[in-house]
């Protein structure tokens, strides 16, 4: 079709765009503005391997893009740069391998090995892995990035192996890092693995929005043609963002989808206008995919909030919510959890940002909760119907509640 030759011709010559990869959040490019302090943390902590010792084992906390895993990333790239061979790396991401048997068989592959994808035990994978690693007669740096998925999910006991594997390697060494946006994580570690993980801890704070300003420029010169972008496109990415905690991949993804929506428009200048479509297009996503990560009686209760400001009134209490939700089991042929624990989910949901929730004075009759939505209906409704078990049942209760 002449068409499509037309769209892929204008691909193969955008008008917007040189290399749109440079805009990628997983991009690590040769400078990492901001984080100096960082790196030359991570660098001290690391530096060891070079001369043949083990490095410490290294914590890394801070919210969402924040620079953590590019960091990490750019110290390691240049330690193993300089290493010549002496030390390897493995990088893991654990939101994706978030099983210990899956964590080892991952370690497995990062030395050329392999493992079935089931069948063994864990402690047979683990007893393959330390072999294999001794075998190689080097210092290997492993990373752990989204750790708190795997804990959540499988416990913690991959990593107390791997934070005690020396003691049983006679020619290679062992180092950890692990990177995780949940500041409360370690809450849920066994104390001896707390201790062992903890040796060195670096924290990463927000980027402000003039720094996020400085790393969209220095990444745009590089991924953008001269004169693509009208002037208050950056600075608006990097207000957004900075209102954001300060989230570096947000910035990025507005400046790349505002980028990527002027490009599909036949446009020769990004402007504001497409920044503002591509925060809108973001949002909705970024709900969707909560919403489709939540356990059932979450999405129960959100659906019950959903039904509560559709057909009542836009703000209800928590005694209210909970009627609705025990209404909303009842059509779907499930139990109820306790009020106290719809309560739980409430609070659960306004952290995220699903809801608002706010304490209000009852005067005699005590304090509530007011709860209305924070994200659109369009979006909760969509992430909604991505269940199956509540897409076949989800108009048909609609309809009840109308």
């Amino acid at each position: 079709m002449s068409i499509l030759n037309e769209i892929f011709e204008k691909a193969l010559h955008s008008r917007i765009f040189i290399n749109r990869e440079l805009l990628l959040p997983d991009y690590v490019p040769d400078e990492l503005p901001h984080r100096d302090k960082q790196i030359v943390q991570l660098g001290k902590i690391l530096a060891p391997s070079l001369a043949g010792y083990r490095p410490s084992n290294v914590f890394i906390y801070g919210l969402t893009g924040t620079g953590k895993t590019a960091v990490t990333k750019y110290v390691l790239r240049k330690l193993i740069e300089k290493a010549k061979g002496k030390v390897i790396s493995a990088y893991i991401n654990c939101r994706n391998s978030d099983t210990n048997y899956r964590v080892l068989a991952d370690l497995i592959f990062s030395l050329g090995k392999s493992v079935p994808f089931t069948g063994l035990s864990t402690a047979e994978v683990f007893s393959r892995f330390k072999n294999y690693l001794d075998s190689k007669r080097k210092i290997m740096i492993v990373v752990l990035d989204e750790i708190d998925y795997l804990v959540k999910k499988s416990g913690d006991g991959v990593l107390y192996h791997l934070t005690r594997i020396n003691s049983c390697l006679k020619h290679s060494k062992l180092s950890l890092i692990g990177i995780t946006n949940d500041l409360k994580f370690t809450e849920y570690l066994d104390p001896r693995v707390k201790s062992s993980l903890g040796e060195e801890e670096l924290v990463f704070p927000p980027y402000t929005g003039k720094e996020l300003e400085d790393i969209l420029r220095i990444r745009a010169e590089k991924a953008l043609r001269k004169d693509a972008l009208a002037p208050g496109v950056i600075p608006l990415c990097a207000a957004i963002a900075a209102k954001q905690n300060g989230d570096c991949r947000l910035a990025l993804d507005l400046l790349l989808k505002a980028a990527e929506m002027a490009e599909r428009e036949d446009a020769n200048i990004v402007t504001e206008r497409h920044v503002r479509l591509a925060q809108r297009e973001i949002e909705k996503n970024l709900v969707i995919d909560v919403i489709i990560s939540m356990p059932l009686h979450v999405k129960l209760v959100l659906l019950a909030i959903y039904l509560a400001e559709a057909f009542n009134t836009p703000e209800q209490t928590t005694g209210e919510i909970f009627n609705v939700y025990k209404d909303v089991c009842r059509k779907m042929g499930v139990d109820p959890v306790t009020q106290r624990r719809v309560s739980e989910i409430i609070s659960e949901l306004d952290m995220l940002g699903l809801i608002n929730a706010k304490v209000v004075s009852m005067g005699r009759y005590g304090r509530t909760k007011k709860i209305k939505l924070a994200a659109s209906k369009t979006s909760i409704l969509e992430g909604l119907k991505s269940d199956r078990e509540l897409y076949d049942i989800l108009e048909h209760i609609i309809e009840e509640f109308k």
